[in-house]
């Protein structure tokens, strides 16, 4: 059980954002900071790398921050916590790497200087970045998988729904795909349409991202939200989200659970009792982290 427990899913929004301690690292973890991924006019485009040891190829688990498209960063996933003793663990992309994945925690455009698509267009060169550079970081190029957290988990679910036709693989790489095999989604908008129905929200969430076209123009919201690209090929996705989220109710999983469900997709969905927009209890922490390392060994590192 302390396999799941150290992990301590869901990053800063679980666990209080510490910096990183060198001497928590997992032994063996080789870290790369900084690494541009892409370059979109004068903004360099980075993300950080955890390698575990070895020959490999090893899947790959591209984190994505949330933080309503407009604020976060990647340190999410690179902060550590602090155990019962005090002392600082390591952050969620190091344990991603002591479990045998190379994890990469991504950063992306923000609104509102950026408006959408930028925000999936960053998070799919991140991918085709690494694919593209899989035996320089020993990565399996066909065992990716995208996770995030709130928008992040938006973009993840992107990240597997979409193939090239729907517009996002923009840039550099653009000869490999920016498609994964698995996602997972950790509270993450499905459906735009259902923010946008409450005023105060597609006001607050939606107009800096999306624009206020969105109000008139029924193809904005409808072409950044993830239930519209569902099909029988969808990769498999496992779902975690609170009932008592206040900030993306649960309606919007259950509503891509039903309609991947109904299109013969591959779909698990894990409801928190009582949980909220992140913040939920150690227990709930180590449920969520037990069900996401088992998701991921399945799909990525089952034999085919």
């Amino acid at each position: 059980m302390c396999r799941y427990k150290c992990l301590a899913l869901v990053a800063a929004i679980l666990i209080p954002a510490t910096s990183r301690a060198d001497d928590a690292r997992p032994d063996a973890v080789k870290i790369e900071q900084g690494v541009t991924y892409a370059t979109v006019g004068d903004e360099k485009l980075t993300l950080d790398l955890a390698i575990p040891a070895g020959d490999g190829p090893f899947p790959c688990v591209v984190m994505l921050h949330g933080g309503a498209w407009q604020m976060g960063s990647r340190a999410e996933f690179t902060s550590g916590g602090k155990d019962k003793a005090g002392n600082r663990t390591p952050g969620w992309m190091e344990k991603l790497a002591s479990e045998g994945y190379v994890a990469a925690a991504v950063s992306y455009r923000l609104a509102p200087k950026h408006k959408f698509p930028a925000m999936i267009e960053d998070a799919r060169a991140a991918v085709r970045f690494l694919r593209a550079n899989a035996k320089k970081y020993k990565i399996a190029p066909d065992r990716f998988a995208a996770l995030g957290t709130s928008a992040g988990g938006h973009l993840a679910l992107l990240c597997g729904l979409c193939d090239k036709s729907a517009g996002f693989d923009k840039g550099s790489n653009t000869e490999v795909s920016g498609k994964v095999q698995c996602v997972v989604d950790f509270f993450g908008p499905t459906d735009l349409t259902l923010l946008a129905a409450t005023p105060k929200i597609e006001e607050g969430y939606l107009f800096p991202v999306f624009g206020k076209e969105g109000r008139t123009d029924p193809t904005v919201y409808k072409n950044a939200s993830p239930v519209n690209y569902v099909k029988k090929d969808a990769p498999p996705i496992l779902i975690l989200h609170g009932t008592f989220d206040l900030v993306v109710p649960i309606k919007h999983s259950e509503l891509l659970r039903k309609n991947l469900t109904d299109a013969g997709a591959t779909v698990e969905m894990i409801s928190i009792s009582f949980g909220g927009h992140g913040g939920w209890s150690a227990r709930d922490s180590e449920k969520a982290a037990k069900a996401v390392l088992e998701f991921l060994d399945k799909h990525l590192k089952a034999k085919k």
